[in-house]
């Protein structure tokens, strides 16, 4: 599990992760065991070991009320690593959403929305599947009307609304353009720019998108 906490990568491993190569792609280590997590403590990227349900739960604690801005990532490696999501999760309203990303020959689709690069999602309505969210929301958001495919990857971040924190999960599809001849953005969602982007714009317009996003880009590539 990985979710973007104000654009930054929360990781979540179980402990069969655990291997000597896992220790150099961070700059700090903490035992959850023998230290008290601290704010000043996160700095760059940082490993947690031996995480338990309290020690997500004070993670995220941390990273609503203090100074983190130095933060790059943080990864939990838990033993029982589904009872710390499960945790992580109660601390937030859940909201699930769906998207796409559209291909249309060599291109993708993108939109430009409040100063940056999009992908089309959007929430599910009651009662509603995420695969039938996902072509709604796309045909929605920028007129085009597209084919599903597979699924590509769920990405979880978390914003807060009206004083609340919000957990929202987007099911990410592959789609294939089936008519883009009304293609429009959907002025009232913010959205005032559509194009088909090859591989090549795609990742440099992306490069000041959301950190989410770019993780959808980098599994639609796969």
């Amino acid at each position: 599990m990985i979710v973007f906490i104000d654009d930054r990568p929360l990781r979540l491993l179980g402990a069969k992760h655990i291997s000597p190569a896992l220790f150099a792609d961070y700059e700090h280590v903490i035992d959850a065991r023998l230290d008290i997590l601290r704010a000043d403590a996160l700095n760059g990227h940082v490993l947690i070991l031996n995480a338990i349900p309290a020690t997500a739960e004070r993670l995220i604690d941390i990273l609503y009320t203090a100074n983190t801005t130095n933060l790059l990532s943080v990864t939990l490696l838990a033993d029982d690593h589904q009872v710390v999501e499960e945790r992580i999760r109660s601390l937030f309203k859940l909201v699930k959403a769906a998207g796409g990303v559209v291909a249309k020959q060599d291109r993708m689709l993108l939109m430009f929305r409040r100063g940056v690069w999009d992908l089309p999602k959007g929430k599910l309505d009651p009662g509603e599947r995420s695969r039938e969210a996902a072509v709604r929301e796309v045909e929605e958001e920028t007129g085009v009307r597209a084919a599903l495919g597979e699924k590509l990857c769920t990405t979880w971040h978390t914003y807060v609304h009206n004083g609340n924190r919000v957990l929202k999960r987007t099911k990410w599809y592959r789609m294939t353009c089936l008519d883009d001849s009304r293609m429009v953005p959907q002025a009232e969602e913010g959205i005032t720019k559509l194009d088909w982007m090859t591989v090549g714009e795609a990742r440099t317009a992306l490069t000041k998108s959301f950190s989410s996003i770019r993780y959808v880009f980098d599994e639609f590539m796969k």
